[in-house]
């Protein structure tokens, strides 16, 4: 096999406690043909002094200056800088198991055109990974083990977004770092999606995952709920939602009423159901919520669901199936 170039882009922002070990895993990486084009995104610490060490000692890193501001503008800038035949992103905070570049590598070799190498994440921090990160980690692993990552796309983000390659024709399909939308990961695993790539199953554990108090995707209103849920609501209106399927929002809770006044702004017309007895038959947003029986009478019906609660997943997937309707096909779940 050749060795094409792959480019790793990197933005950072006064990350100087972890900037170290992260840059360090890439240069015992087991594949050596890389290089790393790392974006100072206007760091007040030690960061830039520890990225031009490295970059002094090995040509292969090259260390750029955003002059805007903010991930998304540091991303754009490094893709523009870069020149591999394969893409990938690193975060500054995390390190990288020294297989990774290889695997995917090799994964995309074998895979051809149209496919996107992924990999196992592990959660790690000094003070214990909590429940929920915990629960990510374990059910986006059991998705990238089987490659099926985009069946749950509009659950939460399904691609991780420091681990993953793509050809750099690929990249480009997909628009890149172009759109301004945040957050940034889960809108481009959506275009990855919308384009169609095909995930690479993967059984191994290749990016470590940091979590920390201040963490960007804690702490940045970029990362917010609400900003999650106008992704999901646009792509599912985008890709799923066609004439004539009649939309129907299962739930409502603090989503499902979010999604429910987005959609009347809209002018997009729904059926609203649940099974809250103090709700049903309730005027909300001049919509009148219904059993969700009443889906029975419904015809060519597409839905959005957005209980959150495990069980009572398990009670609406099996109301569909004896419905003979699919999931990810005629029902979303949107948590």
């Amino acid at each position: 096999m050749t060795k094409p170039l792959v480019s790793i882009l990197i933005p950072f922002k006064n990350v100087a406690d972890y900037f170290e070990e992260c840059l360090t895993s890439i240069h015992l990486q087991t594949y050596e043909h890389w290089e790393v084009v790392a974006v100072n995104d206007g760091s007040t610490d030690n960061s830039l002094a520890i990225a031009l060490k490295f970059a002094a000692a090995d040509n292969r890193f090259k260390i750029l200056t955003n002059n805007e501001l903010g991930i998304i503008t540091a991303l754009r800038k490094a893709y523009l800088n870069s020149t591999g035949k394969y893409i990938t992103r690193m975060d500054a905070d995390d390190y990288m198991a020294p297989e990774r570049i290889q695997i995917m590598v090799t994964s995309l070799h074998h895979n051809g055109k149209g496919s996107l190498a992924i990999g196992k994440v592990k959660y790690f921090s000094k003070n214990g990974v909590n429940d929920g990160y915990d629960r990510y980690e374990k059910w986006l692993n059991g998705l990238t083990s089987k490659g099926t990552n985009f069946d749950e796309i509009y659950k939460e983000c399904v691609i991780p977004s420091p681990c993953w390659m793509v050809h750099r024709t690929d990249f480009d399909i997909c628009g890149a770092f172009n759109p301004n939308t945040y957050p940034e990961d889960y809108d481009l695993a959506f275009r990855f999606y919308e384009a169609k790539l095909k995930c690479i199953p993967c059984t191994t554990t290749l990016h470590y995952w940091r979590d920390y108090d201040n963490r960007t995707s804690r702490t940045s209103e970029h990362y917010a709920q609400n900003y999650f849920l106008e992704i999901k609501l646009r792509y599912f209106l985008k890709l799923e939602y066609k004439l004539p399927h009649n939309l129907v929002v299962w739930g409502a809770g603090k989503k499902g009423k979010t999604i429910a006044k987005s959609l009347v702004q809209k002018n997009i017309p729904f059926y609203w159901v649940c099974d809250n007895p103090k709700k049903i038959g309730k005027d909300i947003y001049g919509t009148i919520l219904s059993h969700y029986s009443e889906l029975k009478k419904i015809e060519n019906p597409i839905s959005i669901i957005t209980v959150a609660n495990e069980e009572e997943q398990i009670s609406i997937r099996a109301f569909f199936t004896n419905l003979e309707l699919k999931d990810s096909k005629a029902y979303f779940f949107f948590c």
